[in-house]
């Protein structure tokens, strides 16, 4: 049991229906074509939809509670015993009810966010808090201003570790979720490109992500990409003993070393101290490391969290290494891209061994308004002979493409102006000795590249 509908009474006066101590809430749902048990019902008003219209359906698959939009008339053949909290606005009242329960339940929170990594970050930490506390974590992406409280909301009573992703894509909304979280730890995986169309320049985007700290508890703890100037220690308005460093520079207060990439893994130092994470690519081996400094914080030892890494799950299409047909081997990195995960992934492709092929199936960065030129060009600057073939595919993807032939005229590169193009064309390329990458923005699609290259 979450709360009662007793509790809920206490947070939203304004009700009508039966309130009793029996009406228990066992979980919070908007979704009504999921089953649900004893569940309170949120109904949110979208711009082609409205939950309120389908409460009848809520009530069918389990729903015994919900709030109600006041200015909203409730159906004509309504059942007036059934238990409803009127409230101003639905979205506001759902975070209203997050921060509340998150106050209730009291546990430690960790909130990450960052341009790139942010979701691998939280799967790290997730991983390594697990082995010591009852924790809960964001899943999926509801890391927004509606899903950020339905993964509060999620949480069970005894919950000790809460560990939450934190998106944007405007100022304000950042700060808007640390309000409801109030972390007790805050991360910064690293400063890119993404939205910098609605933020207009990365000094933008630093300072949205570092609304971070406006909800953080006063005696909080930030970690920060050390390798990142936008971030440095100096601008930020908290005191600098609560600042943790991490990055690849000695002057780091966590200083990241010796890190290599293996054909399954990345290993890597702290303070004389190895790691090995299952994931490839310098930039995990720093994700790693802010997991690793939460940890220390939480006084989780080093051996535990060495046994989280081994056993990591991490949430799909980053950097997914799969068999397709032939025994071509295929990298899906086609959850998202910026130009600076982009060019990471490539360098970790470059740097992979065992391979006779490498070939690169490159697409769209999405959101980059009047820099989309300059940032897709800029993805030249990591191409050398170590990779075989380049494919790029979407309007915007001509620029990789045109800026590949005019820095380096003897590789073999192409632009595909048809979706249908792209997977005849990489039918070649299908064998045990070649290495394929596809990396792109969600909106590209280019997981069913994927699916039909593993038929």
């Amino acid at each position: 049991m979450l709360f009662t509908a007793q509790w809920l009474a206490e947070l939203f006066p304004k009700h009508q229906g039966k309130i009793n101590t029996t009406i228990s809430i066992e979980e919070v749902t908007r979704d009504t074509r999921q089953p649900s048990s004893n569940a309170l019902y949120i109904p949110i008003v979208g711009e082609r939809f409205d939950g309120h219209n389908f409460i009848f359906d809520a009530i069918k698959n389990g729903a015994v509670a919900a709030l109600w939009d006041k200015s909203i008339d409730l159906p004509d053949d309504w059942d007036d015993s059934f238990p409803v909290f009127f409230v101003d606005d639905t979205i506001t009242a759902i975070q209203q009810l997050a921060k509340t329960y998150r106050q209730h339940v009291n546990p430690i929170v960790i909130g990450v966010t960052g341009s790139n990594g942010k979701t691998t970050t939280k799967d790290l930490v997730t991983a390594v808090v697990k082995t010591s506390y009852k924790t809960a974590a964001t899943q999926g992406n509801l890391n927004n201003h509606i899903g950020l409280p339905l993964t509060i909301l999620s949480m069970q009573p005894g919950t000790e570790v809460l560990v939450l992703e934190m998106g944007m894509s405007q100022f304000g909304e950042i700060k808007l979720l640390s309000e409801i979280a109030e972390p007790d730890y805050t991360a910064i995986t690293n400063i890119g490109e993404s939205h910098i169309e609605n933020l207009g320049s990365r000094q933008g985007i630093a300072k949205a992500k570092l609304e971070i700290i406006e909800g953080m508890k006063s005696n909080g703890s930030l970690f920060i990409d050390n390798d990142e100037p936008l971030l440095a220690k100096e601008n930020i308005l908290i005191d600098q003993s609560q600042i943790t460093g991490i990055g690849f520079t000695k002057e780091s207060d966590i200083y990241v070393s010796n890190v290599k990439v293996h054909p399954d893994h990345t290993s890597f130092e702290i303070a004389d101290v190895s790691y090995q994470v299952r994931l490839l690519g310098k930039h995990h081996a720093k994700n790693a490391a802010f997991a690793t400094s939460i940890g220390e914080a939480l006084n989780i030892s080093q051996e535990k969290m060495q046994e989280a890494f081994n056993k990591l799950e991490v949430t799909g299409m980053r950097f997914e290494l799969k068999n397709g047909k032939n025994g071509v081997h295929i990298i899906n990195d086609a959850y998202n891209a910026s130009a600076t995960s982009m060019k990471a992934s490539i360098q970790v492709v470059k740097e992979m061994e065992g391979f006779q092929n490498k070939v690169l199936v490159l697409g769209d960065i999405l959101e980059l308004g009047t820099y989309s030129e300059h940032y897709h060009r800029s993805v030249a600057e990591v191409i050398d002979s170590r990779v075989s073939e380049i494919y790029t595919y979407g309007e915007q993807a001509f620029y990789i493409y045109d800026e590949i032939v005019n820095q380096h005229p003897e590789m073999n590169v192409h632009y595909m102006k048809q979706r249908e193009d792209v997977v005849p064309l990489l039918r070649k390329h299908l064998n045990n000795q070649t290495l394929i990458l596809f990396k792109a923005s969600r909106g590209m699609k280019f997981e069913n590249f994927i699916e039909e290259l593993k038929q």
